[in-house]
């Protein structure tokens, strides 16, 4: 009888996808393991295979839908001797829009907007105090007219609003997650500025949900070290030397040894933080920013602690470049324990780093800069790269933090350290 294939779960999390691509088409005969089509998922893009020999009878999904929901059916396959005759109606799939061009809309400009709040985008204008009175006497603000400047909340107006029934807090007065704060569209509309509009991929609305998330959850801190690279930079070019041409470090994997040396000699900045406990990780699961077409990516080299420069670099260069074809298995890029981001080769000089949640640390490298440098009280020139450790207060304290990069920037300062 007829076979319903199903929308994937690819990762633990994955709830609905985008069907990218259709690899076979209607009255092809297919085997198991052969790729049928891609899926798009919040990070990557994964095929599908057959598990059973038949043909495609027919496709229920197009090409190109977005939020496809797991376990919708999404073909139908037959089997040996079949024929579309066999097929009966199979579970509808759920109805999904397709994004249309809108005609703009003529919106008030942001002074114009008034009761029963002032509102941009999903954000209410309140006072401090205001706010505070609300939400210990249960006052949904989104109900509240404004008598302040421009319709801001004051506290005068909350003894004309009632609380919400039952007491206690309301929903709108527990802290909420601000989407997008002003409405960029809006007032670009108002003011008659140009504008373009750019679709936000599933890639980049995860992105952008797990930073805001990670800073308005995360009490972060930052602490700023730097290093001399000169030293490592002899090593780097003796040991590319050697290599002759098999393969090629880059200062890259150093940082990523010595991040992960550092973990191994100094665990207690390799933990995560959870209501009930600190997680202590075993292994120094370094995950690396990557920059790709859709956003930004972290795969992950494993136990980086327990590899070598030239394993570290050989999987670096074939994870990322997997990360900007779409191509991570989500056990490459979901998890780590520590992360990295390095801008040193866009000249930035330094830079702090969003927390990567449920992680407690990333490490944000800038460019390795020429400048004076006092030794011995003599000044010479060094190379010198500044480092900014990003740290979760709850997990990591701060000497925590301050001592982990000292052993870090030994291990940059001496990559010799690294290699026994």
């Amino acid at each position: 009888m007829p076979i319903n294939i199903l929308m994937p779960a690819l990762s633990p999390t994955m709830t609905e996808g985008t069907l990218a691509k259709w690899l076979k088409k209607e009255g092809d005969a297919v085997k198991a393991g052969d790729v049928i089509a891609e899926i798009e998922t919040d990070k990557a893009t994964m095929e599908v295979e057959a598990v059973d020999e038949g043909k495609i009878g027919k496709i229920l999904i197009a090409a190109g839908t977005a939020g496809v929901a797991v376990n919708t059916p999404i073909a139908v396959l037959l089997e040996d001797g079949e024929s579309n005759d066999n097929i009966k109606a199979p579970a509808a799939a759920p109805k999904t829009e397709t994004p249309k061009a809108e005609a703009p809309k003529a919106e008030a400009a942001p002074a114009a907007l008034s009761a029963p709040a002032v509102k941009t985008g999903d954000r209410i204008f309140a006072t401090p105090l205001a706010r505070r009175i609300a939400k210990e006497k249960g006052i949904n603000l989104a109900n509240v007219k404004g008598s302040g400047p421009q319709g801001r909340i004051v506290k005068d107006d909350l003894g004309k609003a009632p609380a919400t029934a039952g007491g206690g807090a309301s929903p709108s007065a527990a802290p909420m997650m601000v989407s997008s704060g002003p409405n960029a569209k809006a007032l670009a509309t108002a003011y008659g500025m140009e504008f373009t509009e750019t679709p936000n991929n599933n890639m980049r609305k995860i992105i952008a949900k797990r930073l805001l998330e990670s800073k308005q959850t995360i009490p972060h801190f930052y602490l700023t070290i730097e290093c001399r690279l000169d030293n490592l930079l002899a090593a780097r070019a003796e040991l590319n030397d050697a290599a002759k041409g098999a393969y090629k470090l880059s200062v890259n994997d150093f940082v990523i040894k010595a991040a992960a040396q550092a973990l191994k000699a100094y665990p207690k900045a390799n933990v995560a933080w959870t209501d009930d406990a600190i997680l202590n990780f075993a292994h120094a699961d370094i995950s690396v920013a990557v920059a790709t077409p859709n956003g930004l990516i972290t795969p992950i080299i494993k136990a980086a602690e327990t590899k070598g420069l030239q394993q570290i670099s050989a999987e670096m260069k074939d994870l990322a470049t997997r990360a900007r074809d779409g191509k991570l298995k989500p056990e490459e890029f979901q998890g780590g324990t520590f992360s990295i981001s390095n801008l040193g080769m866009y000249g930035v000089k330094d830079f702090a780093a969003i927390i990567n949640p449920p992680q407690a640390c990333i490490l944000a490298v800038g460019a390795g800069v020429e400048q004076p440098v006092v030794k011995n009280g003599k000044i010479e020139i060094g190379t010198v790269m500044g480092c900014t450790l990003s740290v979760d207060h709850r997990a990591v304290d701060g000497a925590v933090g301050a001592e982990y990069l000292q052993i870090f920037k030994q291990y940059i300062e001496n990559p010799v350290a690294m290699l026994v």
